[in-house]
């Protein structure tokens, strides 16, 4: 026998326990799940995490003192669509098409046919499963005769009108092992302006509109596009918040039959556009944006108060995160002039590749199971959802499905002896790669692979080193490039990102294919013009201050070898 045919069978005999084990009832003790991601919520902005936070966040306080913080806990890519693949389906988002950037709100889906979802893993093994929020993975619209959208990226003014919105919507979430779907199709500053429910728009888009991109500055303005007459964006957040609260209500009556249920809540919040609502309006003195992350802490509080008006918490597993750092439209230097820094002490924003645009907040509570006021300072991702979901079923993967996926199970009730990962792989909006390891950290760009400075494509980065390397135990605000000091670190994280890319998979087990073929470097140009499409930064050129782009870095500039480890 060949060692092709070998690793066939190994894998059609792991498929067939794991079809066999998805039949079985579920367990009496398996928890419900609630799992909250938030949009852009900077790891800075959380005061438990963050204790000189000037924002209050009282509620996800609260969850953190019942149960435990992952306090190295990271986003597979530093923007919305990528994390949210890689929430979904334990594999990275660079194994997939989409290679840099994100989808629009008409993209078709992106979550290839066949593989396996963490909705579908909970649903064959006797969960209810339901998603009410943002789902920006694509979904196949009808499209009008002759006409197309953009398919890995936002779809321009002129395509708006390109799909049929009286027609249901094909391969949704519904498709991908959700029961029940209400939410939006993507971010809220892209098209279309209305609700869905499982396949189909709950009201017709018939006219076309754009809102404030931030409450006050009313000449940047989201995408001018198809919207139902009555949809207002600063109704959203309430609106997702309301149907989370009658859902849990609604399973309340069946989880006594043995049914446990997964409920996944992708706020739109507090992404742009930052609009708050009348009474959270001015609450931080700060800003609009401080306000929004109130408000988004007030929605996780209604969603818990209502888990315990329904006696649901006990037997509940609730996770709060986030799906990247801070946004550049929250107005850094704004909150910095007040003494708030959303990304805290780490270096970088949402898109960029320094931990600023991945490192996020996450918060586990599972009474009687996970140590309340616990901390956990373990290397862990997103990506490891689909892992411990499985371990909380006590079921094995099949080999084609979490590739990149390590529970955290173990770690969170606390098990003598646990470890989080090993390495990790992370990934910014232009496509550029990093590699971390223990402390050390290679990022192979010399810029930030995103909206910060040193950004790709400019002067100031084209004299930097290529790569950088940083020492995170001694400098987690990646300062001090050790590149040239330790060229047989690059050389081995190099090695290494390089096997992980070429086996499809980064666990254990037989070798996978990636979607499409991974360019590991991009040049200088190439990276500019990703970052700029990424996300529509033609769009937002025209209507927004470039300097809250331009003047955005936290943390200093990076030197070489200015300091020893």
């Amino acid at each position: 026998m060949n060692r092709l045919s070998g690793l066939f069978i190994l894998a059609w005999l792991m498929l067939g326990q794991w079809r066999a084990a998805a039949q079985a009832p579920p367990g009496p003790n398996r928890p419900n799940l609630v799992f909250i991601l938030c949009d852009d919520l900077g790891y800075g902005d959380v005061r438990c995490f963050n204790p000189d936070s000037k924002i209050p966040t009282p509620h996800l306080d609260r969850l953190a003192a019942q149960g435990m913080r992952f306090t190295d806990m990271h986003s597979s890519s530093s923007v919305c669509t990528p994390t949210r693949y890689g929430l979904l389906t334990g594999r990275y988002n660079w194994r997939s098409r989409l290679q840099s950037g994100v989808l629009g709100g008409l993209s078709p889906r992106l979550i290839e046919e066949g593989r396996l979802t963490v909705a579908e893993l909970l649903c064959q093994h006797g969960y209810h499963t339901a998603i009410i929020g943002k789902w920006h993975l694509g979904m196949d619209w009808a499209r009008l005769p002759g006409r197309t959208v953009n398919e890995l990226g936002i779809e321009t003014a002129d395509q708006n009108r390109n799909v049929d919105y009286t027609q249901s919507i094909k391969n949704g979430p519904n498709n991908l092992g959700f029961d029940y779907y209400f939410g939006i199709s993507a971010s809220l500053d892209m098209v279309p302006y209305s609700f869905i429910e499982n396949d189909r728009l709950i009201d017709l888009p018939t006219v076309d509109t754009s809102f404030p991109m931030t409450l006050g500055i009313e000449g940047q303005r989201t995408r001018r596009g198809p919207a139902a007459p009555k949809f207002e964006a600063d109704d959203v957040l309430p609106t997702l918040t309301r149907r989370a609260v009658d859902h849990l209500g609604s399973q309340a009556k069946t989880v006594g039959s043995g049914k446990p249920f997964f409920l996944y809540v992708p706020l739109n919040s507090p992404h742009t556009p930052i609009l708050p609502t009348k009474e959270w309006q001015g609450r931080s003195g700060i800003s609009p944006y401080a306000d929004f992350v109130m408000q988004t802490d007030a929605s996780i509080g209604e969603i818990l108060a209502a888990l315990d008006h329904h006696g649901l918490t006990s037997n509940t597993l609730v996770i709060v995160t986030s799906d990247n750092g801070c946004s550049p439209e929250a107005n850094i230097p704004q909150l910095a002039a007040a003494g708030h820094h959303p990304s805290d002490h780490l270096r970088g924003a949402k898109a960029d590749i320094y931990d600023g645009g991945h490192r996020v907040p996450f918060v586990a509570r599972w009474p009687g199971r996970v140590a309340a006021g616990s901390t956990n300072a373990a290397l862990f991702s997103l990506v490891d959802f689909m892992a411990t979901c499985a371990d909380l079923l006590d079921v094995t993967l099949p080999p084609n499905a979490g590739e990149d996926s390590v529970s955290f199970l173990p770690s969170l009730l606390g098990h003598s002896g646990a470890s989080g990962r090993n390495t990790l792989v992370h990934h910014s909006i232009n496509g550029s790669f990093a590699i971390r390891q223990g402390p050390w950290k290679l990022e192979l760009c010399p810029d930030s692979g995103g909206w910060s400075q040193p950004k790709p494509g400019s002067p100031a980065a084209r004299d930097l080193p290529p790569m950088q390397l940083y020492d995170l135990s001694v400098d987690l605000g990646e300062t001090n490039n050790l590149q040239a000091r330790h060229p047989e670190m690059v050389a081995s994280l190099t090695s290494l990102l390089e096997q992980q890319i070429a086996a499809g998979r980064s666990t254990p087990g037989p070798p996978q294919t990636n979607s499409v073929k991974i360019r590991l470097r991009k040049n200088a140009d190439d990276g500019a013009k990703r970052s700029r499409r990424a996300n529509g930064m033609a769009f937002l050129a025209s209507t927004y201050d470039r300097n809250l782009f331009d003047n955005v870095r936290v943390g200093p500039a990076p030197t070489e070898g200015a300091a020893k480890p």
